[in-house]
């Protein structure tokens, strides 16, 4: 099983943020060619979310949310490549929105990325 792991330092956020971008309604996700050597079985993903979307209860839901939702995604052989590293955005929409809707969704954005 893969094991994700995060990013550390805002130079890695910045180098992240500057190459692949697709946005849906409920995250944005970001991609960029591995830059950091990962360990054998580990995915480096990030999850952010803005303070803008509400208290603290709020965006930790959503973060467990889309974290669940990216494990669940990776037992798909192929669905997402090791070769990237990834950022994910939760937006407000995906508190609200049903779990099933939210995988189709990430599928599709990570299948777009490959």
């Amino acid at each position: 099983m893969l094991k994700l792991e995060s990013l550390k330092k805002g130079s890695h956020f910045k180098k992240a943020l500057k190459e692949r971008k697709i946005h849906t309604d409920y995250f944005s996700i970001f991609a960029a060619k591995n830059f950091l050597k990962p360990k054998k079985n580990h995915l480096i993903i990030s999850f952010v979310m803005k303070k803008k979307i509400g208290n603290a209860v709020k965006r930790n839901k959503i973060k467990r949310k889309l974290k669940a939702i990216v494990q669940k995604i990776l037992k798909i052989r192929g669905a997402i490549n090791r070769d990237y590293t990834y950022i994910v955005f939760g937006k407000t929409k995906s508190f609200s929105e049903d779990h099933k809707k939210i995988v189709n969704e990430m599928t599709k954005s990570f299948k777009k990325i490959n």
